[in-house]
C-alpha cells in the first residue's frame, strides 16, 4: 500500500484543488456500474468505450495524477475522477458494481489485496498474471462468475486464440508455439514498457494453458517507425506438426469472425501458410480511434476484450 499513500500525500499537497469531481445526475441507471483505476492509455480508451455501450456506465475514473491527459478528458465529459487511486475505490465500492483495473501489474497485485476482501469484482486489463484467465472469443461463459478475471494481454488476445485454433486441428499436443506482436511506439505507454517481463510470462501462461502447447514463446515488438505501424501479429508453430490445413483455416476463419463480434478492427491478414520451417498465421488490430489513433489496435484489442465480459455480466444480471 506505500505507493497509494505516495500518491495521496502528493496530491494533498495541491493548494485549493479538490480531488474528487462527481458526475451530474439525470441520467437513467444503467444495468452495470464500473469505476476504472488508472488513467493512462488504456484507462482512458477503456472509459471512452464504456461510456459509449447501452450497457455500461463509469461511476468513477481513478488515478493517481491530477494533471493527467485522461483526467482531464473525463472531466471533460462529466464523470466522477479522483486523484486518490485505490483509496477512492474502496471508499466508494457501493458506487459500482465491478473494477476494471489499467494500471500496472505490480500495482494491479496491490489493488487486489485490498479489494477482494470488499468482494469488489475486479476485470484486470494488466499483465498481473493472477487467477482466471479470460479471453471472450474462447471462455467467455466461464468467467462471468468470478470475482477476478484477467485480460491477459494485448498480445494474448490478438494471437491466442490463433494458437487454439491450432491445437484444434493438430493430431497431438503442440510441442511449441510462438506469438511475436507489433505495436507502434508512442501506442505503449510506461506502465506497459515496465511490465514486459509480465506480459511475457502471463501471455506464455495462456499459451500454454489455453493451447496445450508444451514450449512458448513471446516476442513483444515496440516499433518506432513513421508512419506508426498498425498492431501486428504473428502466430506460428514448427512445420514438422501435425496439422490439417484445410481445417486451420476454416478455424481461423471462424476465429476471426467471434473475435471481430466485439473487436470489429481484428482482421487476419496472412491466412495459414506452410513453408519449410513453420505454419503462421498473421492477424491484425485497427482500432477504433477512441483514444489515441487507429494505428493504436493493441489499446482495442484489450480494452475491447474486457468491455465484452462487462457487458455480458450486465445482460447475464438482466436476463
Amino acid at each position: 500500500m506505500g505507493s497509494v499513500i505516495a500518491g495521496e500525500q502528493q496530491s494533498s499537497k495541491r493548494q485549493g484543488e479538490d480531488q474528487t469531481h462527481r458526475k451530474d445526475g439525470g441520467k437513467s441507471e444503467p444495468r452495470l456500474r464500473t469505476a476504472i483505476i488508472g488513467t493512462g492509455n488504456v484507462g482512458t480508451d477503456l472509459l471512452l468505450k464504456v461510456m459509449a455501450s447501452q450497457y455500461l456506465s463509469c461511476e468513477l475514473f481513478a488515478g493517481r495524477r491530477a494533471d493527467s491527459a485522461g483526467i482531464q478528458r473525463a472531466r471533460a465529459k462529466g464523470v466522477t475522477t479522483s486523484t486518490h487511486g485505490i483509496k477512492a475505490v474502496a471508499d466508494l465500492r457501493d458506487s459500482f458494481d465491478v473494477v476494471f483495473d489499467a494500471t500496472s501489474a505490480a500495482d494491479a497485485k496491490a489493488h487486489w489485496e485490498v479489494l477482494r476482501p470488499l468482494g469488489v469484482q475486479v476485470i484486470d486489463l494488466t499483465p498481473a498474471n493472477l487467477g482466471k484467465l479470460c479471453i471472450p472469443a474462447l471462455n467467455l461463459d466461464d468467467c462471468l462468475g468470478e470475482q477476478y478475471v484477467s485480460m491477459i494481454s494485448c498480445g494474448g488476445q490478438a494471437a491466442v486464440p490463433i494458437g487454439h485454433c491450432m491445437q484444434q486441428v493438430a493430431a497431438e499436443r503442440l510441442r511449441y508455439l510462438e506469438i511475436a506482436s507489433t505495436s507502434a511506439a508512442v501506442s505503449v505507454g510506461p506502465a506497459t514498457r515496465a511490465n514486459i517481463d509480465e506480459y511475457v510470462e502471463v501471455t506464455e501462461r495462456a499459451t500454454r494453458e489455453i493451447c496445450g502447447a508444451e514450449a512458448t514463446k513471446t516476442i513483444l515488438v515496440i516499433s518506432p517507425a513513421k508512419p506508426e505501424v498498425v498492431m501486428r501479429n504473428t502466430i506460428a508453430v514448427r512445420s514438422d506438426e501435425a496439422v490439417d490445413m484445410s481445417a486451420l483455416r476454416l478455424a481461423v476463419e471462424d476465429m476471426e469472425a467471434r473475435i471481430q463480434a466485439y473487436v470489429p478492427g481484428y482482421r487476419i491478414v496472412v491466412p495459414p501458410i506452410s513453408t519449410e520451417e513453420r505454419i503462421m498465421v498473421s492477424a491484425e488490430v485497427q482500432g477504433r480511434g477512441d483514444w489515441l489513433p487507429p494505428y493504436a489496435g493493441n489499446l482495442d484489442i484489450i480494452t475491447c476484450a474486457g468491455v465484452a465480459l462487462a457487458e455480458a455480466r450486465a445482460m447475464a444480471a438482466c436476463s
